[in-house]
């Protein structure tokens, strides 16, 4: 049996005067506690590097590209991937990429134990809207700042395992988990970045945002607590009986079993 053990590293509020090197510090800090715990992979949230700045409206171009990351690594990430090699981590993380023909993704990186780049996503279901709304306390501009990922939904084999990787909002359509399914996938690592708060309709309850947070413990990484472990084999695999309503909040959730049978 493989026994791989996953931190989700909950990154907490980033402002947006925190500055990248503030903000791999961070990062780092938590890296140090996963190794603590014995983790052999960390994962992070979406966007891990900057505040969520689509919340924000900016027409200037270049105030929109500072946010953006070039290379990766680059100077101010480097001591992130210098750390994970030191501790024989693998880790995953979103970040903003500006690629050398000036195209804009939503990205998420994975590496192997020797900290090397070996798969990249750009997220391809992109929520939101492009221009500036009125109506909404704050805004979701991720389809003015961003293009839809060209990549498809590949998967990776490393770890030991096949690895797959999906951004947010990816994780409401089937066909993510489809197409990496048909690949023999074994574990999606996702990142996301969900507000608490629905900005187009404020009276929505904790209790009716917490749907976005269900789901099965490879699903919601990001919030998880550092050191859980998952142990990869075909009789530990967990199935779930759940009925869901057509706007993805729960109608009944059933027990988990594995294909063992027990539950």
């Amino acid at each position: 049996m493989r026994t791989i053990v996953v931190g989700g590293a909950q990154m907490g509020p980033i402002q947006k005067a925190d500055s990248r090197v503030q903000i791999v510090e961070r990062m780092i800090v938590l890296l140090d506690e996963a190794r603590a715990k014995g983790c052999t992979l960390v994962t992070y949230p979406e966007l891990a590097l900057t505040t969520f700045f689509p919340r924000w409206y900016m027409e200037d171009q270049a105030e929109v590209d500072a946010w953006f990351e070039r290379e990766m690594p680059g100077r101010e990430t480097q001591p992130l991937f210098d750390r994970a090699r030191e501790h024989g981590i693998a880790i995953s993380f979103g970040y903003a990429e500006l690629t050398p023909e000036e195209l804009h993704y939503n990205t998420s990186i994975l590496t192997d134990r020797e900290g090397s780049i070996v798969a990249k996503y750009r997220k391809v279901h992109l929520p939101g809207h492009s221009e500036f709304d009125p109506d909404r306390d704050f805004q979701h501009l991720e389809k003015r700042y961003f293009l839809p990922g060209d990549l498809g939904f590949p998967v990776t084999r490393t770890l030991g395992g096949i690895f797959g990787m999906c951004i947010c909002n990816d994780r409401r359509w089937p066909e993510t988990y489809r197409v990496m399914g048909l690949q023999g996938v074994e574990m999606v690592l996702l990142g996301y970045n969900t507000p608490s708060v629905n900005s187009q309709n404020p009276t929505e309850g904790p209790s009716d945002r917490l749907f976005q947070q269900t789901g099965d413990a490879v699903g919601r990484l990001s919030k998880l607590d550092l050191g859980c472990r998952y142990r990869q084999s075909r009789c530990r695999r967990r199935f779930s009986h759940d009925r869901w309503q057509p706007d993805g909040r729960p109608q009944r959730q059933g027990g988990r079993r594995s294909e063992n049978g027990r539950r």
